[in-house]
């Protein structure tokens, strides 16, 4: 019988959430070990080319991006049907994981930025919440259950919601605030969110899903 494979995380992370969130959606037992960004162990980065998480040790193969452990999940099962998705869910993947991403992390870190301009940066995120909002005409982006494309957005959706949740809360897209609201609530979601102790060689295994 072939080892679990290993899944390097960090609980906060939009990344690590949403490859924790197919893991469990499959159902595919995984060693976790969870690590400090600015402690980042020998183990994990002799693993990861990019020295970020997540990354998932399968047996000889390595998967250092969180899409590809998401669809390595799924593949092996996907009894909620999240890969049933058009390809149009894979565009909004992208623009999510580039323009997206970009103007969320110049919201969230403005007071790091030299050339900070916190309304433009805003404004410039805003745009995909809106066509966001457009997609929502069913309780997902695609339909009446969720695709890979709502469990892969919905944690960076979280992370811009919390930079300053009374303005998100004052938005007029009430689609995307509902998405977002039952997401937080969901079995699926809080049960990835379990804390674990910070992973050192030797120590016992963490299963997850546990």
């Amino acid at each position: 019988m072939s080892k679990p494979a290993i899944l390097y995380s960090f609980r906060r992370c939009p990344y690590a959430i949403r490859a924790r969130l197919a893991i469990s959606s499959a159902g595919v037992p995984v060693d976790l070990r969870e690590i400090k960004l600015r402690e980042k162990p020998a183990a994990f980065l002799a693993l990861s080319q990019s020295g970020t998480v997540p990354c998932l040790s399968a047996g000889a193969e390595v998967l250092d991006e969180s899409l590809e452990i998401m669809i390595w999940a799924l593949d092996q099962n996907d009894p909620a049907g999240w890969l049933q998705m058009p390809k149009a869910g894979h565009t909004l993947i992208g623009e999510c994981d580039g323009p997206f991403k970009k103007a969320l992390d110049r919201v969230k870190y403005a007071s790091r930025l030299s050339d900070a301009n916190p309304a433009q940066d805003r404004a410039n995120a805003s745009a995909f919440l809106l066509q966001l909002e457009a997609q929502l005409t069913a309780p997902y982006l695609f339909g009446n259950h969720p695709t890979v494309a709502d469990m892969a957005i919905l944690p960076f959706v979280r992370q811009l919601a919390f930079v300053d949740k009374i303005w998100f809360d004052t938005q007029c897209w009430p689609r995307l605030q509902k998405w977002l609201e039952a997401f937080l609530i969901s079995p699926s979601f809080i049960g990835v969110m379990d804390k674990y102790p910070q992973w050192s060689p030797g120590d016992p295994v963490t299963t997850f899903p546990e």
